[in-house]
Order: C-alpha cells, then sequence, then structure tokens
C-alpha cells in the first residue's frame, strides 16, 4: 500500500496545484508537471513520473537532458502483434554489463539509474562495504507471451519493458549471484534482499526466487502495470 499511495494522492496534489496563485512556484521535486530529476534519490513523486514517461513520448528523454545523463537513443521498432520497442535505449550505466549494455525502453533506462544510485549502490555499501562494478543479466527484449506459453497475454520483454538481472560483481573482484546466495546467512544473501528491496521502490514489479521457480536464478525487474514485490 505504501509503494502506492503517491498515486493515490496525486489527484489532491493536482487540485492543490491548481488553487495555488500563479505566482507559487513549487520546487521540481513536488511538480507533477516537471521532468524527474534522475540523480535525485527517489522521492514522493518518483513513481508517478516514471509512469508518466510510458504515456509520454519524450518525457524520458526531457529527464535525461535534466539530468545531464548521456543517452544512447537508437532507431524505433514499431509495435507489431505486441512486440517492440517505442523508445529504444542503450542501457545507461556506470557499470560493466555482461554480455554487453542491453536495449531497453527508455522508462526502464530511467528507473535503472534511479536503483543504480540510489539503491544498488547504497545495499552494496551497506552489506559488503564496497561498490558493485558489474552486473551479469540475462536479457531484455524478447517477443515472447509470458513464460513463453504459446498462448496468453505479451511478457513485458516483448517491449523491452524489463530486464533480469542474475548477479553481481563488486569492486574486489568477488561475484554475487542467483540463486547461490540468495539464501546464504552471510553478507552475500544480505546484499541481494537489500538490493530487492531498493528495486521494489523504483521498479512497478519486482520478482525473484521469493516468487517462483521460474525466477529461483535471476531478479525480474519491469515497469509493467500490476506491480508487486517478491
Amino acid at each position: 500500500m505504501r509503494r502506492w499511495l503517491p498515486l493515490l494522492l496525486l489527484p489532491l496534489l493536482a487540485a492543490l496545484v491548481l488553487l495555488l496563485p500563479r505566482a507559487v512556484v513549487l520546487p521540481p521535486a513536488w511538480d507533477p508537471s516537471a521532468p524527474l530529476d534522475l540523480r535525485a534519490p527517489p522521492g514522493f513523486l518518483t513513481r508517478y513520473k516514471l509512469s508518466r514517461m510510458a504515456r509520454e513520448p519524450g518525457a524520458c528523454a526531457a529527464a535525461f537532458a535534466l539530468s545531464g545523463i548521456p543517452l544512447h537513443q537508437l532507431p524505433p521498432q514499431p509495435l507489431r502483434e505486441g512486440c517492440g520497442i517505442v523508445e529504444p535505449v542503450r542501457l545507461a550505466s556506470e557499470l560493466r554489463f555482461l554480455p554487453s549494455a542491453p536495449v531497453v525502453n527508455c522508462p526502464i533506462a530511467a528507473a535503472w539509474v534511479v536503483f543504480e544510485r540510489h539503491g544498488l549502490q547504497p545495499a552494496a555499501l551497506a552489506s559488503l562495504g564496497q561498490r558493485v562494478t558489474g552486473v551479469r543479466h540475462l536479457g531484455t527484449y524478447n517477443c515472447r507471451n509470458v513464460y513463453g506459453q504459446e498462448g496468453g497475454r505479451r511478457s513485458q520483454h516483448a517491449t523491452a519493458n524489463a530486464i533480469d538481472i542474475a548477479g553481481f560483481t563488486l569492486a574486489d573482484g568477488r561475484s554475487v549471484g542467483l540463486p547461490r546466495d540468495w539464501n546464504a546467512p552471510d553478507q552475500a544473501g544480505d546484499f541481494l534482499r537489500r538490493a530487492r528491496d531498493a528495486a521494489c521502490r523504483v521498479f512497478a514489479t519486482v520478482l525473484g526466487p521469493d516468487y517462483n521457480a521460474a525466477h529461483r536464478d535471476h531478479f525480474h525487474l519491469d515497469r509493467g502495470g500490476w506491480g508487486t514485490c517478491r
């Protein structure tokens, strides 16, 4: 419920904005219409502004420009039968991705920047006393249905609106990954649980080993509509 409180209170905030004198200027963090500053810690409107990026073309690129973060944009892949990427970009990150920096839609790239800076790295420092330097992923774009079934709805991967994370490399060269370290009663297990919880504050849906056997070896992160954190 706490994750969705900002969205529930948003109509009230919008009404208050309309009632304010025109001379009153809201701070960008409290202005629903202002681009999201990806450098700032997650706030009251962060999740709303990330959601708005999926509905308003250009809102995501505006957030990267405001934040002074380079954005490697790619040619759009028109949607056909539920597959394609509306605003494809190369994932922006200071980390080394293996096997390579993936292609995602722009809102996922924006969510990743916030998560990496204000969730992932603080989790690593708190649990392990060092920073993350690399990420091992299992892919982003895949034109398929959920769980690869012949019928049913399209996966969030069908529009590059998701990324699957299998593990991390630390500054000392050590690796921490799923499923090996998930239930480990040590700093590695604590780090993975902290990272999962931090991702839930930015992404709409976070699935991992606690969800089902299909996610035992990775975290699935997406900006889809239904939302859960497990």
